[in-house]
């Protein structure tokens, strides 16, 4: 395979790289390369933007598809033929070009640029009230690394205040931590008790934002603090803003995700099976979906 290299300038933030060359994957003996960088209007680059290759006739099938590198480069090896490449990211219009791929060819496409869909990026500033009914908080953890237990808490209360400038937002959640539902009764009352969350003692999980941060069109990141019965850590929602829709008032929506170590909070409750395994896995998976309704 001959080893296709080629030179790029990037430009980041307005500022001008010195050119320098840049070994691309190998070209496949039937098929070529196609490269682009994705860039916001400012010319910033954009990562995790999903790039899709798809074919052009027949079943349009997608050929191949992953996000682009935190500089924004996308490069992937594809059969010759006739294909669109397709970039999407929440917060941005999506973005298609149609191109041709030969053997042994390289399809630079060089910098395209997203635009931003206004109406999805921003939710109006007030306060906002999250609606326990169309929200969920769930978790995941691990069963002696054989399977997966799904949990949620099932009563919990919070408010978000959105701010004109979104950096100075915040977030602040109340969780009863007698709620925990797993779905089985008696796995329900051992997480209740002194072994893992201790309800008695400490009946309430909070979480207050001490952070918001755009990364790229809805893509946000908040920064907090949780308390898990009486030790407090911060943690990192990777946040993805759904927009805003009217149904009973006006609405918002987000999902968010993070990771927990039960050690950093105390949970250290363990029993081991045959060879060290865990019987549950020492990190836990959050999932939220959340609803917020705006107040008058």
């Amino acid at each position: 395979m001959a080893l296709l290299r080629r030179r790029r300038r990037s430009l980041v933030g307005g500022e001008s790289y010195r050119d320098a060359d840049h070994a691309l994957m190998p070209i496949p003996p039937t098929g070529g390369l196609v490269s682009c960088q994705l860039r916001n209007t400012e010319g910033r680059p954009l990562p995790g933007v999903t790039v899709a290759v798809v074919e052009t006739e027949g079943l349009r099938r997608v050929v191949t598809e992953s996000p682009t590198d935190p500089f924004g480069f996308y490069t992937a090896a594809v059969p010759s033929g006739a294909y669109t490449l397709r970039a999407s990211l929440g917060g941005y219009r999506t973005l298609t070009r149609d191109m041709i791929i030969g053997r042994g060819e390289h399809a630079a496409l060089g910098a395209l640029t997203l635009t931003a869909d206004q109406g999805s990026t921003r939710p109006s500033p007030g306060e906002w009230v999250i609606d326990d009914a169309h929200s969920r908080l769930g978790f995941v953890a691990r069963h002696i690394a054989l399977s997966r237990v799904y949990g949620q808490f099932t009563r919990f209360r919070g408010s978000i205040h959105i701010a004109e400038e979104l950096e100075d937002s915040s977030i602040d959640v109340v969780i009863d931590a007698a709620s925990i539902e797993t779905h089985n009764a008696q796995r329900d009352a051992h997480l209740r008790s002194q072994d893992f969350l201790a309800v008695d003692d400490h009946p309430q999980l909070q979480f207050s934002s001490t952070r918001f941060a755009v990364r790229a069109g809805n893509s946000w990141t908040i920064d907090g603090d949780l308390s898990i019965r009486g030790r407090t850590n911060d943690v990192r929602l990777e946040t993805t803003y759904l927009g805003t829709q009217s149904w009973n008032g006006t609405r918002i929506g987000a999902t968010a995700t993070t990771s927990l170590h039960r050690e950093h909070f105390t949970l250290n409750w363990q029993q081991m099976v045959a060879r060290g395994i865990p019987v549950v896995g020492s990190t836990i998976q959050i999932h939220l979906d959340v609803q917020a309704v705006l107040q008058l």
